[in-house]
């Protein structure tokens, strides 16, 4: 079988930056990359710089920094899978080993774009980093190192936009560049330069990049008929939102059919993918574990919730979101599309993982909206807050050490008296939701006696006598 080295591609000069070399950004970024080039709208690659010790320069570097992206998914209800070659990154640079080289990269004005995906722990301020240390830890000091550099050589500033999944990511990365200026004493002016000449653009980016299909290698390689250690599958869809001005000018990626949305404010966009996107996620995942289930896609599969799901987003979370309700419809249609995904094989238990804090970032706003403005629960929110509740308490969730021990407390309390007592601490939901506890536990009642359908069944009659 051949290598994907011989493969025929067309290399582009560096235009970018990019830290990270993960599945994402190259299921995503990098991707994007290449839908401009064939349009002759770009005619650019990026320099990575790997974020980590640990990465992959090694393997890109042995692939000529070439691999293939795999789009697989349901388009309109049909089932599709799409190869391509990506060789959209220039080069890789491990500033761990080539740390001069990564400075020099500041000497380079035709790179004027940065972008990152260094996960969400990656945008942090270490107060430990010296600018001194070749590297320092963290990306916001390595990127400052870069900047002041920059700065030095009298050169234009970068548009920087980060995919970090941390809200005002851009924000929050700038403020970390200057705390290490205020922390390493650089000049006032290199201060004022970074306000005048770069733009930190914050920026919520949306595609499931499952990424590297170890257990089905052999047959994607026989698929393409060539050998790559470095195959990326992802969904169809993508979604990138940025916030800032110009960017089309530097980036023309709507020009390339791309869905991409420069925008003022970010914040619809946000809290549509969190409560729309991820809030249905976290509502499954208690009450379709519950039921023996173990994907989403086995979830969308089902009669039961399947019709959970609809009426979820219809009824309850679609209402409660500042964006055109059609535009809202036909976002939540793709979603439940995506939901049904026959390759990604996404585990409930995987998303399970510390669902008190998710329940309290993405649900638990719906609800309190839900409640204030039509003074009633939306039942199935509801009803997926008592599975979960139920779940923790029979301790087959995980969660950190904190929620661990309110928990454990709890326990230890007289069944009747269990749930107003985690739904009154404030340490879990960051308010008292002791207005719930009635409702609640009727619920887990029904959940112990006869299981999660029939609290699906109890729902729909619920809404049914009094309807939303």
């Amino acid at each position: 079988m051949q290598n994907i080295k011989d493969q025929s591609v067309t290399q582009y000069p560096p235009r970018v930056i990019q830290f990270g070399e993960g599945n994402f950004m190259r299921g995503f970024f990098n991707w994007q990359l290449a839908q401009m080039n064939k349009q002759g709208l770009f005619q650019g690659s990026a320099i990575v710089v790997q974020p980590i010790p640990q990465g992959l320069k090694a393997l890109l570097d042995e692939q000529d920094d070439r691999y293939t992206v795999i789009l697989e998914g349901l388009v309109d209800g049909v089932p599709m899978q799409k190869a391509e070659i990506i060789s959209t990154i220039h080069e890789v640079i491990d500033p761990y080993q080539q740390w001069q080289e990564f400075l020099a990269l500041a000497d380079n004005e035709a790179l004027d774009i940065i972008v990152s995906n260094t996960t969400e722990a990656g945008i942090r301020f270490d107060p430990s980093d010296t600018i001194s240390d070749t590297p320092p830890s963290s990306y916001p000091a390595k990127l400052t190192a870069l900047l002041y550099r920059r700065f030095q050589s009298k050169k234009s500033g970068f548009t920087i936009i980060p995919c970090e999944l941390i809200d005002r990511n851009g924000e929050k990365l700038k403020q970390a560049v200057q705390s290490y200026a205020e922390l390493w004493a650089l000049p006032k002016a290199f201060s004022e330069w970074l306000d005048s000449d770069n733009q930190f653009c914050c920026s919520l980016v949306d595609r499931i990049v499952p990424g590297y299909p170890r257990e089905q290698a052999a047959a994607y390689e026989t698929l393409i008929g060539y050998q790559d250690q470095l195959i990326v599958t992802a969904e169809p869809f993508m979604l990138w939102v940025i916030e800032g001005s110009e960017i089309e000018a530097k980036l023309p990626l709507a020009a390339a059919g791309l869905n991409v949305i420069v925008t003022d404010d970010m914040t619809p966009y946000r809290e549509r993918k969190v409560h729309l996107l991820n809030g249905p996620h976290t509502a499954i995942v208690s009450l379709g574990c519950l039921a023996g289930l173990e994907t989403v896609e086995d979830v969308m599969n089902d009669p039961d919730f399947a019709l959970y799901v609809d009426r979820l987003f219809q009824n309850e979370l679609i209402p409660m979101l500042d964006l055109p309700q059609t535009q809202l419809r036909a976002y939540a249609e793709e979603i439940k599309e995506r939901f049904k995904n026959p390759y990604v094989h996404h585990q409930l238990q995987s998303i399970a993982l510390n669902s008190v804090s998710k329940f309290t970032a993405r649900l638990l706003p719906v609800l309190m909206r839900f409640y204030q403005k039509k003074q009633q629960i939306p039942l199935r929110i509801t009803a997926s807050l008592a599975a979960l509740l139920h779940l923790y308490l029979t301790g087959l969730f995980e969660d950190d050490a904190l929620v661990t021990a309110i928990f454990t407390e709890a326990k230890q309390l007289a069944p009747s008296a269990q749930y107003a007592f985690l739904l009154g601490n404030e340490a879990l939901w960051q308010m008292d939701l002791r207005f719930l506890t009635a409702d609640i536990q009727t619920m887990t009642s029904i959940l112990a006696l006869d299981g999660p359908r029939a609290l699906l069944h109890y729902v729909e009659q619920q809404e049914a006598v009094s309807p939303v």
